[in-house]
């Protein structure tokens, strides 16, 4: 054979070999389990995974395969959610109520799932019971890969950054409180990692930077229900990247960071080599509360100043100065990286609505009980996860489809208490419109997809509003906040197929009933458009027992 003839072949073989080659693997070993901890001085009942809180990073790269086995050592049932991984046509590994049996006591489960076509600050956390309010949650950072150049020089190191409301009353105690039917109140302080401390309090220093060298900061906030702003003094931050997409570089002096929201900012180490704080202070509260940690210079001399940068106003010109900078988050069109599917969906504008779904939350008396709810629905779970039902075509067994109407009723604060499941069509794009009567602020993520936040502004909503939309570089993204008698527009394509959670990040009020699903089925049953059932995926419930149903094909 030629030499020529063997390069061929040789060629053929290496693209062969590429085309079936799997994305990498990474592996993780998690323990639940209960300890004591102290945010704010407090002793209480915390959830670690593996001793730590915050938990351990999944630190990965777009593409990448995670495995992680996760072993339950509490008394109660409990499960993950991947709060920003898409989990295309994968919903089983979602980790929410409505789509996986739980892990319980003693039991472990391992979840199965790629980060695919993403990049970007994301975390997990618990979504059962109120176990969110005791911790059990950590950061995943989805890198870019080796060959997609990023918008920005690789920094020197980068931190993750968990900052939010907390409670000095035990998870338990605060789950007890809403089901009798109670509001848990306000929070009784803001942490940062998991600790909290003020000005002048002897502190370890939370991270190092090296004079010159700059650093990314990962910020999630997993409070509660308070937004928050961070800022660090004397040290303005460029906005990089949002849940997802590299934005228009900006510079901010401070940054509004509403419940369920992350954002990456870069740092420079360009001052006084000393310690500096890092300050977080609650947003929209009657009352501030507020927290700091040290950023200390290596090599530095000095503590930080006593005097704080200002906090943003507080009332209602504060709302209109966070509403700018909503506005002033556009995303980067020019940089490479993971584009939302379908490809081409990026031209947003220029895609025809097909549906538009209104939608008014509210509060409302059941039986004595406070509710939360959505268009006069109040979700509640189901014992069997509702795609496992949907899945072995039992549905008609636990729920009934689009009791929640795409209108808000004449009374939104009239609610039904019942499982809320919204049938949404294979491909279809469509408008959401979230529209907040009341005085405290929201926020909404969807699993399953990223979404183009297109406007937030004061006041209803009405079709000529579209007029203000931003239909060029609104950022794709998977949480958006809606301000006090206020509304919010977003944009989206229902291309993957699955049943996908939308909720409050509230948890107060999701607990209560604040979110819904959406069921998108596949037309045509097929693995091109969803996986079928995972092998080790519990069964409970109605479907305990029962036959498994004809699997997808190809």
């Amino acid at each position: 054979m030629g030499s020529g003839k063997v390069t061929v072949v040789a060629l053929l073989l290496c693209l062969a070999v590429g085309v079936i080659a799997e994305d990498p693997y990474l592996y993780f070993n998690w323990n639940v389990t209960y300890g004591t901890v102290s945010p704010l001085g407090v002793p209480q009942q915390g959830i670690l995974i593996n001793g730590q809180f915050p938990g351990p990073r999944i630190n990965c790269t777009s593409n990448n395969n995670i495995v992680v086995n996760v072993f339950n050592n509490l008394d109660e049932p409990f499960l993950f959610t991947w709060n920003g991984v898409q989990h295309r046509k994968n919903s089983w590994q979602d980790g929410t109520p409505g789509t996986m049996c739980p892990i319980m006591p003693g039991q472990n489960f391992t979840y199965r799932f790629q980060v695919k076509d993403q990049i970007g600050s994301y975390y997990y956390f618990p979504t059962t019971a109120l176990h969110r309010a005791a911790g059990g949650y950590g950061p995943i950072n989805v890198h870019s890969r080796a060959l997609i150049p990023v918008p920005f020089d690789n920094p020197a190191d980068e931190y993750n950054v968990f900052v939010g409301d907390w409670y000095n009353k035990g998870h338990k105690t605060l789950k007890k409180v809403l089901d009798g039917g109670h509001t848990v109140g306000r929070p009784d302080g803001i942490i940062i990692n998991g600790k909290s401390a003020k000005v002048g309090e002897a502190k370890e220093p939370l991270f190092t930077m090296e004079a010159g060298k700059t650093y990314r900061y990962r910020f999630c906030n997993l409070g509660m229900r308070s937004s928050v702003n961070v800022r660090f003094q004397g040290h303005p931050m460029k906005l990089v990247e949002l849940e997802g997409s590299h934005t228009v570089q900006n510079i901010y002096d401070s940054l509004d960071l509403h419940v369920g929201q992350c954002l990456s900012v870069l740092v420079t180490a360009d001052q006084e080599p000393k310690d500096y704080y890092l300050v977080v202070s609650s947003r929209f509260l009657k009352q501030e509360l507020s927290s700091v940690a040290i950023i200390r210079y290596a090599n530095g001399k000095g503590p930080a100043s006593p005097e704080l940068p200002a906090s943003p106003p507080d009332n209602t010109e504060g709302i209109a100065w966070s509403m700018n900078q909503f506005r002033s988050f556009r995303w980067n069109l020019t940089a490479s990286a993971a584009r939302p599917n379908p490809q081409g969906s990026y031209h947003y504008g220029q895609i025809n609505i097909t549906r538009t779904i209104k939608i008014i939350n509210s509060m409302g008396q059941v039986n004595g009980k406070l509710r939360y709810g959505l268009n006069g629905i109040s979700h509640s779970d189901t014992e069997t996860p509702l795609k496992l039902v949907e899945y072995f075509g039992a549905a008609d067994k636990t729920f009934k489809y689009d009791l929640m109407a795409d209108e808000a009723p004449a009374d939104p604060s009239k609610l039904t208490v019942a499982p809320n499941v919204k049938n949404a069509t294979y491909r279809n794009f469509v408008e959401i419109i979230f529209e907040n009567h009341e005085k405290s602020i929201r926020t909404y993520h969807l699993d399953g997809y990223s979404f183009f936040a297109v406007a937030v502004e004061p006041g209803k909503w009405s079709a000529e509003k579209r007029k203000n939309y931003n239909l060029v570089d609104a950022t794709s993204r998977n949480n958006i906040q809606v301000y006090p008698n206020s509304w919010a527009a977003i944009m989206l394509t229902f291309d993957n197929a699955g049943m996908w959670n939308l909720r409050s990040e509230m948890w107060e009020k999701t607990y209560l009933g604040e979110q819904l699903y959406f069921s998108v089925l596949s037309p045509g049953r097929s693995l091109r458009d969803e996986y079928n059932l995972p092998d080790n995926h519990p069964l409970c419930g109605v479907v305990k027992g029962m036959p498994l149903p004809t699997p997808y094909k190809a």
